[in-house]
């Protein structure tokens, strides 16, 4: 079953109270992958139009209370404010409020044909027997493989973590003094995910904000 709470470790250059890096399991890069899955409608529908940038939260406001009758059909409203989203992703941590997410047309892990509205369900016609569905079930769940810990930037870049990667950013940094730095395990849960959002689409320094809640 999906995680309701990630913890990642941060890497805090103290003097500058700036973020500049967290150390990441997949289960944190799952869900920063999983954002990019959202349809736009769900996104304005999660953060609400107060908080949304620009004209889109007016747009959706104005869509959510037209009448039906200048509707081509009844399901096109629910088709825009709270549409399907199909991902080939079988698990991700359940951070963001369930009732806002959209419903999630699950692929088939053999022949990636849309199979039902269940994680790790083949489809009819790639299922023999129930030994073959209890093994598809036990297969790796996401988007990226558990094999190394990940590197994600303030600006929320994610790559593999190594050590000449973190010293070339030390040097980027222009940190000398290593003292300042300071290591620190954080949890994300439902609160800090709908903050990653909505700082994901204004700042291009997401963790620090959401972190040390610092412009």
């Amino acid at each position: 079953m999906a995680t309701s709470k990630v913890s990642l470790k941060l890497l805090i250059d103290n003097k500058n109270q700036k973020v500049i890096l967290a150390e990441a399991d997949k289960d944190f890069v799952n869900f920063l992958l999983y954002l990019l899955a959202l349809p736009l409608g769900t996104v304005i529908r999660l953060l609400t139009e107060q908080d949304m940038l620009g004209c889109l939260g007016n747009l959706y406001k104005s869509v959510d209370v037209l009448g039906e009758s200048y509707l081509r059909t009844t399901q096109i409203k629910d088709s825009i404010l709270k549409p399907l989203v199909s991902i080939s992703a079988t698990e991700v941590p359940l951070l963001l409020p369930i009732t806002e997410l959209p419903s999630i047309l699950y692929r088939c892990p053999c022949c990636k044909q849309i199979a039902a509205k269940h994680p790790n369900m083949a489809c009819p016609n790639c299922i023999d027997d129930e030994d073959d569905e209890e093994d598809l079930a036990s297969k790796d769940k996401g988007f990226v493989k558990d094999v190394v810990t990940y590197m994600v930037m303030d600006n929320l870049e994610v790559s593999p973590m190594s050590s000449i990667s973190s010293i070339a950013l030390l040097n980027k940094f222009n940190i000398q003094d290593l003292s300042v730095l300071e290591e620190k395990v954080v949890d994300l849960g439902t609160k800090e995910a709908l903050k990653l959002l909505k700082e994901s689409l204004q700042s291009k320094t997401v963790l620090t904000r959401v972190f040390l809640g610092r412009p």
